[in-house]
C-alpha cells in the first residue's frame, strides 16, 4: 500500500485514523493498585465502551477510516513463529522472570489460537485466578506473592494517541515515561515491522521505543508541514527532544523548526495537547494557567546540529512567525475563568481532535469551552465522555491519525 502514512499538519482532512476500544483490561483495574497504573479512578466498561463507539461513529460519519490497534496487532502476527517472538518480548517487558512460572504462562498463552483473542488476552493482562501455577522453590515465582496478578493490565491503551506518534511519513515509536506502559509500544513495533499495510515499504523510524529518554505522542503536534511543537513535559524529556530533532531534520525533508513548549511537569497538565491542541489554521484552544509562564524553545535545521534559541516574544507571536500568519486566536479553555478553566481542563476541555480546518471532536461535559469554541466559528461534534475521561484524556488523546490530506 503506498503512501500508507501521511500526517504533515494537526487540522488536514483526516482520512484513516487508529483506535483502541477499551477492553478487559479496564476491569482488572483496582484500587490499591490505581496510582501505579496511572489511573485516579475506575471507568465503567460497558458505559465506556459506548461511548468509545459513539466516537467512532462519530468519525465514520464523517468518512473517516477508522482501524482498530488490537485488530492490526493480530494481523501482524501472522504466522506462529511471529506470534512466539512477539510472546518472548511480552513476557520479557512484564517481568515474568520466574524460569517455572514463566513457562506456564507461556503455555497458557500459546494455548489461545484466536491471535486477535491473544492480543486481547495481553492487553488485559493476566490475573492469578485464570491460571493456577504450580508452587516451587523459586525465589523469583514466590516474591509478591500477594499480589493480584501475574502479569499488570494495560488500562491506558485507549490512549492510542501515545505510544507512537506519525510525523509526515515517519514514526515515532515511543518510550514511555511509566515502566506500566512501556509494554504498549510493543504493538506498534510488529504493526510496522509486520503488518501487510506496511510490508511493501520500509518506515522510517523518528525515534525507537529502546532509546533510554522518555517521548510520549501527546507531546507532539503537527503544526504545519514545516513547523512542529512538542511539549517539554512530566512525560517527555528534553534530551528525547534533540534526539528526534535530529533524526526529523536529516530524514523528514519538509519540516525546518520545532517549538519546544515547557509546560511543567504537574499531572494535570501530563501531555502538551492536555492544555494546547490547533483547531483551524489561525486558532487553537488553551488552558490559560500555562500562558503566564510558558517558555517557549526554537529548534532550527541547520548544516550540522540544530540551532536551539529561547523566544522571547509572546506566544501569538511565536506562532504568527513561524506558521506565516497575520493573527491568532486563542480559544480558552473554560472561557478563561480559572475556576472553570481548571475543571474543564481536568475533564480535557483543551484536548481537541480536528478532523478538518475549523472542524472538532469534543467532549459534551465542557460546556464553557465548547460555547467559546463555537463563538469562534468552530464547528463541534460533541461525543460523551463521563468514563472515558476518568483516564485522564480527550478525543485527541484516543486517536492515531494515520493519513490526512495535505493543507
Amino acid at each position: 500500500m503506498a503512501n500508507a502514512l501521511n500526517n504533515f499538519s494537526e487540522i488536514g482532512k483526516l482520512q484513516q485514523v487508529m483506535l483502541h476500544r477499551p477492553g478487559k483490561e479496564l476491569e482488572n483495574l483496582l484500587p490499591d493498585y490505581l496510582e501505579q497504573l496511572l489511573f485516579d479512578d475506575i471507568p465503567f466498561l460497558e458505559q465506556a465502551r459506548k461511548e468509545h463507539d459513539f466516537f467512532a461513529n462519530t468519525l465514520r460519519e464523517q468518512g473517516i477510516d477508522v482501524l482498530y490497534l488490537e485488530d492490526l496487532a493480530a494481523e501482524a502476527l501472522h504466522t506462529d513463529s511471529l506470534k512466539q517472538q512477539f510472546l518472548s518480548e511480552y513476557l520479557d517487558e512484564a517481568y515474568v522472570t520466574g524460569k517455572e512460572t514463566r513457562k506456564e504462562i507461556e503455555d497458557f498463552f500459546l494455548a489461545i489460537k484466536d491471535t486477535r483473542e491473544f492480543i486481547d488476552q495481553t492487553m488485559a493482562g493476566l490475573h492469578k485466578k485464570q491460571l493456577s501455577i504450580s508452587k516451587n522453590l523459586n525465589l523469583s515465582d514466590m516474591v509478591e506473592d500477594n499480589y493480584p496478578f501475574y502479569i499488570d493490565p494495560m488500562p491506558n491503551l485507549y490512549f492510542s494517541r501515545d505510544s507512537f506518534a506519525i510525523i509526515g511519513k515517519s514514526v515515532s515509536l515511543n518510550k514511555m515515561y511509566a515502566k506500566t506502559r512501556r509494554r504498549e509500544t510493543l504493538y506498534g513495533k510488529y504493526i510496522f515491522q509486520h503488518h501487510p499495510m506496511f510490508s511493501k515499504e520500509s518506515i522510517n523510524l523518528l525515534y525507537n521505543r529502546d532509546f533510554d529518554t522518555r517521548i510520549e505522542g501527546g507531546d507532539i503536534l503537527v503544526l504545519s508541514p514545516q513547523v512542529l511543537a512538542i511539549g517539554i513535559s512530566q512525560r517527555t524529556d528534553v534530551s528525547s527532544i534533540e534526539k528526534i530533532a535530529r533524526n526529523i531534520f536529516a530524514s523528514e525533508a519538509s519540516f525546518q523548526h520545532i517549538l519546544a513548549f515547557n509546560i511543567g511537569e504537574e499531572r494535570k497538565f501530563m501531555h502538551l495537547d492536555t492544555v494546547f491542541t490547533m483547531v483551524d489554521y489561525d486558532k487553537f484552544t488553551i488552558h490559560p494557567e500555562i500562558e503566564e509562564h510558558l517558555v517557549v524553545y526554537s529548534i532550527a535545521k541547520k548544516q550540522g546540529d540544530p540551532e536551539i534559541v529561547e523566544e522571547t516574544d509572546s506566544l501569538e507571536q511565536i506562532l504568527c512567525r513561524y506558521l506565516d500568519l497575520s493573527a491568532v486566536e486563542f480559544i480558552r479553555c473554560g472561557g478563561g475563568d480559572f475556576t472553570a478553566a481548571a475543571r474543564e481542563q481536568w475533564n480535557d476541555g483543551s484536548n481537541t481532535l480536528a478532523i478538518a480546518p475549523g472542524e472538532v471532536i469534543v467532549y459534551d461535559r465542557n460546556p464553557m469551552t465548547n460555547q467559546k469554541l463555537e463563538a469562534a466559528g468552530v464547528t463541534l461534534h460533541r461525543i460523551p465522555g463521563s468514563e472515558l475521561v476518568r483516564g485522564r484524556g480527550g478525543p485527541r488523546c484516543m486517536s492515531m491519525p494515520f493519513v490526512r490530506d495535505k493543507l
